[in-house]
């Protein structure tokens, strides 16, 4: 009677265990070999020390695909996936002069 109670109270113990996993800082070649796996570029996929649950992809328009396989990567790592659409505009980093 309480053999099969048990065989499923274990059962559900790992599962728990997995549901509540905290999110670790990778490193920085961790991240490098995430991004060129993904078809990115070095310094694309990002992980700050500040909230560690959540990945960020700096890059401007990237490819559906790329997204997605840096989003499969993250989900498999506990994290949310956050995309920014990096723009360098070199031009406008002076501010501008108020017009008189």
């Amino acid at each position: 009677m309480f053999r099969p109670f048990f065989f499923s109270i274990a059962g559900c113990v790992p599962l728990a265990l997995t549901a509540c996993a905290t999110a670790q800082l990778h490193t920085e070649a961790q991240l490098n070999e995430v991004a060129i796996a993904c078809g990115l570029s070095y310094g694309d996929v990002v992980q700050e020390q500040e909230e560690k649950r959540l990945l960020f992809l700096y890059r401007l328009s990237p490819e559906p695909r790329q997204r997605h396989c840096v989003y499969r990567w993250a989900r498999r790592n506990h994290l949310t996936l956050v995309v920014i659409n990096a723009v360098n505009d070199p031009e406008s980093s002076q501010p501008e002069e108020p017009k008189s």
